[in-house]
């Protein structure tokens, strides 16, 4: 979700400021998420990376991603929303964890799910997806002779729901940046030059449209295929 500052600073507003709007904008993503029957979204909301971020800053965003969870998992579980967070949450504030397994749990039934992806990377998702079979190898669970890929994704952070069909980044920046780097290796990529607090539902359609013109061949012939033009619904983006 790239362009808050950008937008904030365009706009004369402080950073803070452009994050709340972003923060604001995910209610109406997921809105129209369920409109399209996309089953879940994920949200790259802090990285690894953004530690490295002003202190004032970064704490901002921690405040801002607590009250955001604080103000919208009533609203959630209103409209049948499971919240769910990944990433690696030891550097958090308890406060902030208790937050976060607060909002979990009052969403807990909802069958659209909502992921937020904070303090999040894609090594360290595979990284500590392997650390974790090494335990289970050292503990005499697991024989490396039956490593493979769908070990290793059992094991990632979002093992139990379908990779990801469309990943979009908003603000015209053209990479992935450490995000599922493992879940997206058959994602279909979709860039936007508007900056994320200017990315609404018409926008998301506009991607969603894209994609469904896009023949998905999963190394299949485009003879293979029944549907050339349209190779399945979009479930997670």
């Amino acid at each position: 979700m790239d362009g808050n500052n950008r937008w904030a600073k365009q706009r004369g507003l402080s950073g803070v400021a452009g994050h709340k709007v972003g923060a604001e904008r995910i209610r109406d993503i997921m809105t129209a998420c369920q409109d399209l029957g996309i089953e879940v979204l994920t949200l790259f909301a802090f990285s690894s990376e953004n530690w490295k971020r002003p202190k004032k800053e970064v704490e901002a965003l921690m405040s801002l991603f607590q009250w955001y969870l604080k103000q919208e998992a009533k609203e959630l579980r209103k409209k049948n929303v499971r919240l769910r967070v990944v990433g690696n949450r030891e550097r958090f504030s308890p406060s902030l964890q208790k937050s976060i397994a607060d909002a979990e749990a009052m969403t807990r039934e909802g069958d659209t799910t909502l992921v937020i992806a904070a303090d999040y990377g894609g090594r360290w998702d595979i990284a500590n997806a392997a650390r974790q079979m090494a335990e289970q190898v050292a503990a005499g669970t697991l024989d490396p002779a039956d490593i493979d890929e769908h070990t290793l994704q059992r094991h990632t952070s979002l093992s139990d729901l379908p990779d990801p069909d469309l990943l979009i980044r908003t603000g015209g920046e053209v990479r992935i940046s450490n995000f599922l780097l493992w879940q997206s290796a058959y994602a279909e990529l979709y860039f936007s030059q508007l900056l994320w607090p200017d990315f609404g539902a018409d926008e998301l359609k506009a991607a969603a449209d894209d994609f469904y013109r896009r023949q998905r061949r999963f190394g299949k012939t485009a003879d293979q295929l029944e549907a050339p033009g349209r190779a399945g619904e979009a479930r997670h983006a």
